[in-house]
């Protein structure tokens, strides 16, 4: 049986190589090489080597994007998984309707982003109309907008994968350090925490790079404004791209930066909560 699947994979995995080889190795290359270049179309490039990666600097749409992007992540990445740890803790232990709680907590995660967007939208500005404010008023209420937006959204996702984790546990480890007279603070420091590591890794990075490419819910929400200060990197490179005339190549730039920046920082994340994982 072995043989006849070592025989014959190559078959069964060639539409698959395919595709992949078309629709995302072949863009990326040619991504790479258009960053490099002038361009309207993909058929009139003119290469003018680094000069796209040194109007990114210039670009003060962009540091700012950069900035509020990274601080945006900090933020998300903290308060849903700590959301979601503390109610996947909740719904473990033990209390009626259970089921349900998890159901409802994981509804919002099935609803699009742009949908999200503008029912989030007309919810904030619902409420600001009782002060004489819009989330465009400021960058500042389409951060926390944002913020509220995205943990109503992936709170209950994370949380699945949380209690998946913490129903893994051995109960008897539990047990022995109740004998021990462990209390609960230091179980949960010393038991829980260590040994839900892998699932930490998987919410960590998973809210990282959600948090980074976020893009249709900051696009529905408040559409960057006022003045592209609520703009998150993923539109600022689109609005780059798409609203400015010239700037084709410098919008392509800007996604390779963007790419580059999230496959280190996601890599480093990983390394750094996979070397605290400890095996059951």
């Amino acid at each position: 049986m072995e043989k006849a699947i070592k025989k014959y994979f190559p078959i069964f995995a060639l539409p698959t190589l395919l595709a992949f080889t078309i629709g995302f190795v072949i863009p990326f290359v040619l991504g790479v090489y258009l960053s490099f270049c002038e361009f309207t179309t993909v058929t009139d490039s003119t290469f003018v080597g680094l000069k796209n990666y040194i109007r990114i600097w210039g670009d003060k749409t962009f540091t700012h994007a950069l900035w509020y992007t990274s601080l945006f992540t900090v933020a998300s990445v903290i308060t849903i998984n700590v959301l979601a740890f503390l109610v996947a803790m909740l719904l473990t232990k033990g209390i009626r309707g259970t089921n349900v709680f998890r159901t409802v907590f994981f509804m919002p995660n099935l609803i699009g982003g742009i949908i999200l967007g503008y029912i989030w939208q007309l919810i904030f500005n619902g409420i600001l109309l009782h002060f004489n404010r819009t989330l465009t008023y400021s960058s500042a209420y389409g951060f926390f907008g944002l913020l509220i937006l995205m943990n109503w959204q992936q709170v209950g996702y994370m949380m699945i994968i949380y209690v998946a984790g913490i129903q893994n546990i051995p109960g008897e480890l539990i047990e022995a350090a109740k004998i021990d007279g462990a209390t609960n603070r230091q179980l949960l420091r010393y038991v829980t925490i260590p040994m839900v590591m892998p699932s930490i890794t998987i919410c960590t990075f998973l809210t990282l790079t959600n948090a980074f490419k976020l893009y249709d819910q900051n696009l529905a929400l408040t559409a960057g404004e006022p003045s592209n200060k609520s703009e998150l990197l993923a539109l600022n490179i689109y609005n780059t791209f798409y609203g400015r005339t010239g700037w084709e190549g410098v919008g392509q730039a800007k996604a390779v930066i963007f790419f580059l920046a999230v496959a280190v920082i996601a890599l480093i994340q990983l390394k750094l909560t996979r070397s605290k994982e400890v095996q059951a």
